[in-house]
């Protein structure tokens, strides 16, 4: 069959979260036991007011074809959204509504960025930045997360990553895989860095309501002259525990929405209507339930880390953001994807090597602590036994 696909197929990369997870599933099948630590999924339940919301739009008729932006009364809630929690300017006409986040950065790079465009990506970052700039063409360019900045990327190092070519600069705060933020300062100063050098950047902001510390994430796209050169991407499965309703939004200059409104008439045609009236409810209904989530992702995260840290030869950071920890395995002297296995076959602990991240993740895993307290002390407890056996 090898004839049969284009060409273009083989620069596709893969999110390796999910073939694990059907590596784990298939262990499950025979009868083993796993921790289920790979997924970034939170395992809270929608809350109820979403649901119910999504229920009577179903029989209020929201069954049908909707603008391929999106329904205008929900672009217009996220953009309030956007003004009051992000102090970005934003009106209906800026917002386009899409079935999860990832089309947001699919259709952002798919229209704007040319063949031998270079494209700034942080590395290890979410895999499909890399997979998509491939994609299309360009040539990307990794910003290393280093463990020694808090895995928050360098200003200065950026400058020297930026060339004529530089079409887009992709940051991601809080940071997945490491839970990373990047400071008022850092977000300052890179946009110095970009301002007037016609550079958009992509700013994948999704797990921004899930933050530890007092000071809440900087939207570069809030700081002077960046909005029209920023593409916001948010969404509702983190925050409100929406993953299998593939809900997301991209905030953007009125031009560039437009082009993804045509990508999403040529892909998708729109995002379910009952769908999007549940996103209207996730963000004008009471937050309660996010906020009891994010203090028990604040809970689970103190535990993983502190367990972490007491198991000999492995070192973890906290994480600021997020609901990942990426700890330092590089003193057992093996490849993070043979250490990420072990764990999987010997220990039934389901994670992700560093590596699935890009290269600079090498000697790290990925842990999601999405998942009880119970089985992180499992997971725990499984992860020191079968480090203890390695020499």
């Amino acid at each position: 069959m090898k004839s049969v696909f284009a060409e273009r197929m083989s620069l596709l990369g893969t999110e390796t979260a999910f073939e694990v997870l059907a590596r784990a599933k298939n262990l499950e099948a025979q009868g083993k036991d796993i921790v289920h630590l790979e997924i970034g999924e939170p395992n809270f339940e929608t809350p109820k007011n979403i649901i119910d919301a999504a229920c009577f739009a179903l029989t209020k008729g929201y069954t049908h074809y909707t603008p391929a932006p999106g329904i205008p009364e929900v672009r217009e809630t996220i953009a309030g959204y956007i003004r009051n929690h992000k102090q970005v300017e934003a009106s209906f006409e800026n917002v386009v509504i899409v079935p999860g986040g990832k089309p947001i950065m699919f259709f952002s790079i798919l229209a704007t960025v040319n063949p031998d465009d270079e494209v700034i990506y942080p590395n290890p970052g979410f895999p499909i930045y890399e997979s998509v700039i491939r994609f299309v063409g360009a040539k990307p360019v990794p910003i290393p997360l280093r463990e020694e900045k808090q895995f928050r990327l360098d200003v200065n190092e950026l400058a020297q990553l930026i060339t004529p070519k530089t079409k887009m600069l992709i940051i991601n705060s809080p940071g997945n895989p490491t839970g990373g933020v990047l400071t008022h300062e850092d977000v300052e100063a890179i946009a110095d860095l970009v301002r007037g050098k016609e550079i958009l950047v992509l700013s994948d902001e999704i797990y921004d309501r899930i933050i530890y510390g007092n000071t809440h994430p900087l939207s570069i796209a809030s700081l002077p002259g960046m909005k029209d050169w920023t593409i916001i991407l948010d969404g509702f499965s983190k925050t409100y525990a929406m993953t299998g309703w593939r809900l997301g939004y991209g905030v953007m200059h009125q031009e560039i929405a437009d082009k993804i409104s045509q990508l999403m008439v040529n892909s998708n045609s729109c995002t379910s209507a009952f769908t999007q009236m549940a996103g209207k409810e996730a963000l004008t209904g009471p937050q309660t339930d996010v906020d009891r989530m994010v203090a028990e992702f604040k809970r689970r995260r103190d535990i993983m880390v502190n367990g972490l840290n007491s198991i000999p030869k492995v070192s973890c950071l906290l994480p600021e953001g997020s609901f990942y920890v990426f700890p330092n395995f590089k003193s057992f002297n093996r490849n993070s994807k043979e250490i990420a296995d072990y764990l999987l076959n010997d220990a039934g602990v389901a994670c992700l090597g560093g590596t699935s991240f890009g290269s600079y993740g090498e000697g790290y895993l990925r842990f999601s602590y999405a998942n009880s307290v119970e089985n992180i002390q499992k997971a725990l407890e499984r992860i020191e036994t079968a480090l203890g056996k390695l020499k």
